[in-house]
Order: C-alpha cells, then structure tokens, then sequence
C-alpha cells in the first residue's frame, strides 16, 4: 500500500482518533496526569505549619510543568499582568539593594517574585480551559479547606488528645495553618464556592454543599480572627448582591434572596451556639472590639503605620522588606498598601496599587458581561474583593491564595466568550456521551 494511501482501508479514511491514537493517548496522559498535580497542590495548599510549606514545592514544579505540557494558554493580556507583577520585584529588589544586610530582603522579594511566577501560571491555565480547570481548583480547594476546618473545630474543642496543642495558637483555631487570620482567610473562598452550589443545585443536591459552608463558617468563627470575619462578611454580601443582579429569572432572584435570608439564619445560630462555650464566649467579647489595646498608642498599629506614611515619603526607593519590624517599629505595618511602598519603593508600590485597581475595575466589568462562567466569576472575584479589601488591615503580600485569586481573575478575564462556551460544551460532552 503506497504512504499517500496509508490512512484509508478500501478507500475509506480511518477515524479521525484511531489515525493519531498512539501521540493523543500519549497527550491525554500527560496532561491528566499534570491536573492530577494540580489537584494535590491546591489540595495541599492548606497544610502550612511551617515555611516554606508542601505546596511550594509543588507550585515551582507546575510553573514549569503546565506551560511545557501546553495546559497554559499566553494571551497578550496575560503577558501584560506578568509584566506588572515583574515591575513590583524590581521595585523590591531595587529597594533591598539601598539597605547594609540584604538577605532577608531579598529572600522575601523572592518568594513574591515565586507567587507572581505562580499566580500567572495559573491564570493561563484557567485561560486554557475555564470551566474544566477552575472547577478543578475550587474542589481541591474546597477539599482542603474542609480539611483545615475540621482540624480546626476538633483541636479548638479538644475532641481528640493532643488535638487543642496541634490545631489551635493564641487560644484560637488555626487549624493546619500556622497563622489564625490566614487559616480565616482561606476558608472565604470554598465557602462562598459552597453557597454557588447551594444557589444552582437542586434543593436536595445542595444539602452537602450547605453543612460544608457551615462547617467553614465556624472555623472562621473560631479563627477569632477579625480580618477573616470582615472578609466572610463582605465576600457574601458581595457575591449575594453579583448574583442577585446577575440571575437570568425572577425564580433564581428569589432562590438567592430565600437562600441568603436562611444563610444568616443559620450563622446566627452557629454564633449563638458556639457563644454557649465559656472560652468561646469570652474570646468572643474580646476580638469582636473595634479596638484593641495593641492598635493604640505610638507603637501600636496605627502608631506603626503612622511612621510608614512619613518613611514612603522620603525614601522612593523604600527600606527593603522586614525592615520596618527591625529598625523602625516592634512590629510590622498591617497594611498591605503601605508595606508595599515600604519594600518595594514608589516603582513597585505603585504598580501594585495599579494590579488591584485594574484587577477590581476590570472585573467588575467583565461580573457584567454575560456568559455561562460568570456564576464561578463571580465567587472568584467576590473572594477577591473581600481579600483586597481586608489588605487595609493586615500584610497580604504573601498570602497564596491572593496570588491565585488574582491569578484566576485574570485568567477568566483573558478569555472569550466563545472559548467558554466551547470549553463547557466539551465538558458537558465528556461527562454526558
């Protein structure tokens, strides 16, 4: 049989997947393998009692991976928000450059150079597929949110020996997080993945979604972490008013309105319950002050902060990170907008301020448009607003799960409409044959 004629058995050309089986099957199983990475370090990103944490290790890995094995799609948009993020460590190894021990400046540089690196990474990869991918990272997330809020509640109410020293800090649940206000903050997102679910699913499909949202809504609560509270509390409004305005039927407005009415319904119950516990009461009482003794005072936080406005002021190029602490003030800024300037001079801390701004603006546009991926839109999103905001009063710069908030904003932003409905009917196409 002559090469031309190879392909076809009397005349009739071979199926399309039995001609180039043997290379697709070979793709196939590299790239469900590479998702399978993907899975087990979001999946992971919850275990971090120390630093560097599992999921590092695995992050450097995919940064590399996903773009060689083609599960990253490059859109010159995406190329401009790299770009941005690489103006910030210029800006923060610029400002390292300016101080006598640079170490450990340019070390936390490093690590933010990682995360941009990293939030990029993931932005392309849900560029790629969006609907398929970013359901992959809000289970694996929600898997390990899961995870650390169990944790949290077993440790903080002793329910197994050991488990109170392991899972709690400062007589707060911290779960397998090393820090209660980032353990807190963690939670918001799979929670609000949660309530998505409860708000498109059949009554009866949505009563596991509905206990898991409940289960992280206390950890929360136990985390006694105000800033997580805030960020609770402004990533559901938020959410719940996107989708309320969004619903394509008066039926789906009423289903959110019912829904959101017995969702605070129930985290008034939660509250009342838990306040039922001396500790919790107490502890309670205590973090839910506006005020607390260490914000006060010149070298309290606002004290703190007070400094960091007058050091941006007269050094453009900033102090290098993990100076402030050092040489300036007992403690850091809690201010992601201020620390920014600080670390990474006025080149960097501008373009930062630019990332969020056009991150928020761009994206409330895009909450706008409509599409069959703005429902999961909208809980990445909404989780990013609440994040950005609670930066006002706590150092955000190298929380992960901003990176890939950020990261996943974007991606969705990058795509066309077209590309989402082609990515959705394929998904629906494999799971319905």
């Amino acid at each position: 049989m002559a090469p031309a004629d190879a392909a076809f058995i009397g005349r009739r050309p071979l199926p399309q997947s039995l001609r180039f089986a043997p290379k697709e099957r070979s793709a196939s199983v590299v790239h469900k393998l590479s998702l399978v990475c993907v899975w087990l370090a979001i999946g992971s990103s919850g275990l971090v009692f120390s630093e560097p944490a599992p999921v590092d290790a695995l992050m450097m890995g995919l940064i590399v991976l996903l773009p060689v094995v083609g599960l990253v799609r490059t859109t010159p948009v995406l190329v401009l928000y790299l770009s941005a993020w690489l103006f910030v460590a210029a800006g923060g190894y610029i400002s390292s450059a300016t101080i006598p021990d640079i170490q450990a400046s340019v070390t936390f540089t490093t690590i933010s150079l990682y995360l941009s690196l990293a939030s990029f990474v993931f932005a392309g990869f849900v560029a790629k597929r969006p609907d398929a991918h970013t359901r992959l990272i809000l289970n694996a997330w929600t898997c390990a949110a899961l995870v650390a809020a169990c944790a949290a509640i077993v440790g903080y109410f002793s329910v197994m020996p050991g488990a109170y020293d392991l899972f709690t800090k400062y007589g707060r649940a911290a779960g397998t997080f090393k820090d209660p206000n980032v353990f807190g903050a963690f939670l918001v997102a799979p929670a609000l993945f949660m309530l998505h679910l409860v708000i498109n699913r059949p009554l009866r499909s949505a009563i596991v979604p509905l206990a898991i949202a409940g289960i992280l809504a206390l950890a929360i609560l136990l985390s006694f972490s105000r800033g997580a509270w805030v960020n609770l509390a402004i990533a559901v409004l938020i959410f719940g008013y996107l989708a309320f305005v969004t619903a394509p039927t008066s039926g789906q407005r009423a289903r959110v309105i019912l829904l959101g009415s017995a969702g605070v319904a129930a985290l008034i119950a939660i509250v009342a319950v838990a306040a039922q516990f001396d500790g919790v009461s107490d502890l309670l009482s205590q973090r839910a002050s506006l005020s607390q003794s260490y914000d006060s005072g010149p070298d309290g936080r606002f004290g703190g902060q007070a400094k960091a406005l007058k050091l941006i002021a007269e050094k453009p190029l900033g102090i290098g990170a993990l100076t402030f602490s050092t040489q300036y003030h007992r403690e850091e800024v809690h201010n992601v907008y201020l620390s920014i300037f600080l670390n990474a001079g006025w080149l960097g801390g501008s373009v930062y301020w630019l990332i969020v701004a056009v991150t928020a603006a761009f994206g409330l546009r895009h909450a706008a448009r409509k599409s069959e991926m703005r429902p999961l839109f909208l809980v990445i999103y909404a989780a990013f607003l609440a994040t950005i905001l609670e930066g006002i009063i706590i150092d955000t710069d190298h929380w992960r799960h901003f990176y890939l908030l950020t990261g996943m904003t974007w991606g969705l932003m990058a795509v066309g409409r077209g590309h989402c409905a082609s990515d959705i009917s394929n998904r629906r196409s494999l799971d319905h044959p």
